[in-house]
């Protein structure tokens, strides 16, 4: 097994036998309530959760988030992953491909379009590596190998440094601005659960990024996961690092056009009703949806049919018939 390959594995079996969520730092969505509507003036039955994503209807506004890929068990999970987001029609974001492009025996590990007809899936790699051994071409190759319909480039500079890894972020932002202008996808950025901020949100827009997932505190929580792999008692001092993720799709959805995917912390449909009326656009979902993948399908449909029955319901609690109307609920801040 290939270094590439076992550092996957790990990932995956902390992720499921350790708690790898913050501590006393939150997602920030308990901070908010709904005001109840006692007299919606509406039918359940016609609560319409659906929404467009790269040009591609969508039956909720979902994502499932990257995850994983690289090793055997990756590609049981993406397996699961795309059936489950294909029958639902909603959108899946793969895990970094870098591994595939530099080992090709790994590719059959992120074949998920064989499972998917008509929904987005998305092409996924570090943007640091853009200061290493990946260019323009390698972002193609990764956009092919699953003929996505975008590509995510990830910040991850916290768990780079705690991996002792490749910690290189200096010129990245003109890299970036050069695979937005020559790739012929849509490129999106996201972290990896410590937050984007407005100010690195603002740099991003100009340079012609139109999605950020802004990937707050507050869900999984990889200074953990690097701490438990590596032993290192250093990663442990950020245990409560970064920025909740409701503050983040606030700032940014006032200071900002650009289209904004709330990752870091949605746990239930609830979630995604507050992250939709604070500004965001999508949310994407990572860990809940980890272990019924390493079972079957059927359990992540599951899953993610519990999210989207809450997701309803919460909607029509306050009297939301769509999406649009969802955006317009004020919510009260109560901490």
């Amino acid at each position: 097994m290939s270094d590439i390959e076992l550092r996957k594995k790990e990932h995956i079996d902390v992720c499921l036998k350790h708690n790898v969520s913050f501590d006393s730092i939150s997602s920030g969505f308990d901070n908010y309530r709904f005001v109840h509507n006692a007299l919606p003036e509406l039918n359940l039955d016609e609560v319409n959760t659906k929404t467009r994503f790269l040009d591609k209807e969508l039956s909720a506004p979902i994502i499932i988030s990257s995850m994983t890929g690289g090793s055997s068990i990756s590609k049981k999970i993406n397996e699961n992953l795309a059936k489950a987001a294909n029958k639902l029609n909603i959108a899946l974001a793969l895990g970094s491909q870098r591994a595939a492009i530099e080992q090709p025996e790994l590719r059959n590990t992120f074949d998920v379009r064989k499972f998917t007809k008509n929904i987005p899936v998305l092409a996924n790699l570090g943007a640091v590596q853009l200061n290493y051994d990946m260019d323009i071409d390698g972002c193609r190759k990764a956009v092919e190998m699953i003929n996505a319909d975008a590509l995510i480039l990830h910040l991850n500079p916290l768990q780079e440094a705690l991996q002792n890894s490749d910690t290189n972020f200096k010129g990245l932002l003109p890299k970036i601005k050069e695979v937005v202008r020559k790739l012929n996808v849509p490129v999106i950025v996201k972290e990896v659960g410590f937050g984007i901020s407005l100010n690195v949100a603002k740099r991003l827009e100009k340079i012609g990024v139109k999605t950020i997932d802004v990937a707050g505190s507050g869900g999984t929580n990889f200074a953990k996961i690097e701490s438990i792999i590596t032993n290192d008692p250093k990663g442990k001092s950020f245990y409560d690092w970064g920025i909740p993720t409701s503050n983040l799709i606030q700032g940014i959805s006032k200071n900002t056009n650009l289209n904004i995917i709330a990752g870091g912390g949605i746990r239930n449909g609830v979630d995604i009703a507050k992250a939709i009326a604070l500004g965001a656009d999508l949310v994407s979902i990572g860990l809940p949806l980890l272990k019924p993948a390493t079972k079957s399908a059927d359990e992540v449909e599951k899953a993610l049919n519990q999210m989207v029955g809450e997701l309803r319901i919460a909607m029509f609690s306050v009297g939301a018939e769509n999406l649009d109307e969802l955006k317009k609920i004020k919510l009260v801040k109560v901490n």
